[in-house]
């Protein structure tokens, strides 16, 4: 094996341990009300409250890539997280992240309208100090990922 090929099995093992860390913290959060979905709701949430932001999750489809409005919508949205050093990630899989938001109910809201996943905040709990590993996991991946100067780093949801 080459040095090559050896940093590309750490680098696939490492993202698939981001991704699972990713979902562990979303399923954790989502039951302590502490997740926000939508651009716009994230926004409102970031200007009300941002220092009980712990975790920006940006989510893109392919098709969305051309999406001008919502690309514009993102650079704010990472602008304001770098400011206020909040972590930031961006997913690849809107319906995965469907699945793991909405337990299968296919990211529709109570009236069959589907969610706009495209922008989720995790929010630590007023309450308590939440110290979650998975979330030490994903902090730890963005410190890294922005010493190498990538500042938004790019995770792949697998489909389950």
């Amino acid at each position: 094996m080459t040095f090559e090929e050896l940093s590309a099995d750490y680098s696939q093992e490492r993202m698939d341990t981001v991704a699972k860390a990713l979902e562990e913290v979303l399923t954790s959060a989502l039951p302590q009300g502490g997740i926000t979905v939508g651009v716009y709701e994230a926004a409102k949430s970031l200007n009300v409250d941002p220092d009980n932001v712990v975790l920006c999750v940006l989510a893109a489809d392919e098709e969305d890539v051309k999406d001008v409005a919502l690309q514009i919508h993102f650079t704010l949205i990472q602008a304001f997280c770098c400011e206020n050093d909040i972590n930031i990630l961006k997913v690849n899989n809107t319906r995965r992240l469907a699945q793991i938001l909405g337990g299968g109910g296919g990211g529709k809201q109570s009236g069959g309208e589907p969610l706009d996943l495209h922008c989720v905040l995790v929010t630590s709990p007023h309450s308590t100090s939440w110290k979650d590993p998975a979330l030490s996991k994903l902090s730890r991946f963005c410190r890294e990922s922005r010493c190498m100067d990538q500042w938004v780093p790019i995770i792949n949801l697998p489909e389950r």
